[in-house]
């Protein structure tokens, strides 16, 4: 009678143990796909301001300006920042042209070095807030806007800027949409672009990338039947071998303690052991979708900046 207590305790143990160390990793992946910006590109976009005239450049105003250029050209970012917000300090009152332009460039200098929260506070706190169709960067301070609140995952105010562009520049909006698709790694919505004759590129995205993935069911699978073999199927070899011998090791143990007929010590390995075999279930669903992450990343971050989809590239002016 007392074994079979102590045997009904180990088998409690063990189912105790089963839901939570087992289920199913979902098969939906979070790439981190980001984009790389030779400084030529940069360099190479025009101003969509009209340069300062030699009267202005006479202005104390002027000069700051022209330095803060200077070092933006140079892309020299921080010292840029600090010249334009002196330079803003010197415009004369009533000149809103030309505050705005400083301000839209002290905004874009943080947009490219990637300060993306102080990006929003400084369009937060400045009068780009009441600009009308007529600022010569009005659609790149949207797209801009856009990625950065984006970024920031205040999906509110980015849904906001979006819904601006697709009012005023559908074209555009189109385009953003397909790259926060291909960011986020939407397959079902990037299924749908590659019906379209138009994106040659994603229906080729998606055929290496199916090509190149694991299973996560399949991986999950494996290691339930050999504990080992899901991990040598995504190609964790080391990992393989390791996760074989121990789970080995403990079946071992167990069966040999129940077999003396020491059944706590059983019990206890035999807990032991389910916490390794569901533990390692669980364990090679999250690297089969660490391993399709990966491969997502490899084929969409070319793919992407090969044909400037990034917001980055949409925007037409620089410096």
């Amino acid at each position: 009678m007392m074994k079979h207590t102590l045997y009904s305790i180990g088998i409690a143990a063990i189912l105790l143990v089963i839901p939570s160390s087992c289920y199913r990793v979902p098969d939906q992946i979070e790439p981190k796909v980001d984009y790389y910006v030779q400084d030529h590109y940069l360099l190479n976009l025009p101003s969509p301001f009209p340069p300062l005239t030699e009267m202005d450049k006479m202005e104390d105003f002027g000069k700051e300006y022209q330095i803060a250029l200077g070092f933006a050209h140079e892309l020299d970012l921080y010292q840029a920042i600090t010249a334009f917000k002196r330079a803003s300090f010197l415009i004369p009152k009533g000149d809103r042209a030309r505050k705005l332009e400083v301000e839209y460039e002290i905004l874009l200098c943080y947009y490219i070095g990637r300060k993306y929260s102080e990006a929003t506070y400084a369009y937060e706190h400045s009068n780009l807030r009441f600009i009308d169709a007529d600022f010569p960067a009005r659609e790149d301070l949207l797209i801009i806007l856009f990625d950065c609140y984006t970024k920031e995952g205040n999906e509110t105010n980015a849904a906001i800027f979006l819904e601006y562009i697709k009012n005023q520049y559908p074209e555009s909006a189109k385009k953003l949409e397909l790259s926060e698709a291909l960011q986020k790694a939407d397959i079902p919505a990037l299924e749908s672009y590659a019906k379209e004759p138009q994106y040659p590129r994603i229906k080729d995205l998606l055929t290496s990338y199916e090509h190149d993935k694991k299973s996560i069911g399949k991986a999950q699978a494996l290691n339930a039947i050999i504990p080992g073999a899901g991990f040598l199927y995504i190609g964790q070899r080391q990992t393989a071998i390791t996760a074989a011998l121990v789970n080995g090791l403990f079946i071992g143990a167990s069966y040999y303690f129940f077999h003396s007929g020491n059944i706590p010590a059983g019990a206890i390995f035999t807990a032991f052991e389910a916490g390794w075999y569901f533990g390692g279930i669980y364990g090679v669903g999250e690297e089969a979708k660490f391993y399709n992450e990966r491969m997502y990343e490899k084929h969409a971050t070319a793919m992407m900046n090969q044909n400037k989809l990034f917001p980055v590239f949409m925007i037409r002016h620089a410096f």
